[in-house]
């Protein structure tokens, strides 16, 4: 099965709102919400990797992050490993360079949000923050 390694934001900002992504629906989960971030390349360190995606994604230029969790998810046709990491250091305003849309929440409206079964626990984790 395939794995895949993958860097993740808890993206907050100054008023404690949280960025959010919607994902493309032709890729896997599509349509669902998810916390910006994408894949670690082969001789990437987890933020590297999240620093280029971020820029890539969303137009953030991130100063540092800090590690929260790790997530291990088997989907019935992939494997994720998903790093997460807190990033509050950071200037831009976040938009959706891929054409995907984008939103600021307030981390008592997640509920709201439809994620990928494998953003449960982070979800849960995020509630301990008390944003």
């Amino acid at each position: 099965m395939k794995r895949i390694h993958v860097a993740v934001g808890i993206i907050i900002n100054a008023e404690q709102q949280i960025l959010l992504a919607k994902r493309p629906e032709h890729l896997h989960q599509g349509g669902k919400w998810e916390f910006p971030g994408g894949k670690v390349e082969k001789n990437e360190t987890v933020t590297q990797a999240l620093i280029r995606e971020l820029k890539e994604e969303v137009n953030l230029d991130v100063a540092s992050t800090e590690a929260f969790m790790e997530i291990s998810h088997n989907y019935p046709d992939k494997h994720v490993l998903l790093d997460i990491h807190l990033v509050k250091q950071f200037e831009g305003a976040g938009q959706g360079l891929e054409g995907q849309t984008v939103q600021w929440v307030n981390s008592k409206e997640l509920e709201c949000f439809d994620f990928p079964e494998a953003n449960l626990p982070i979800l849960e984790k995020i509630k301990q923050l008390n944003l």
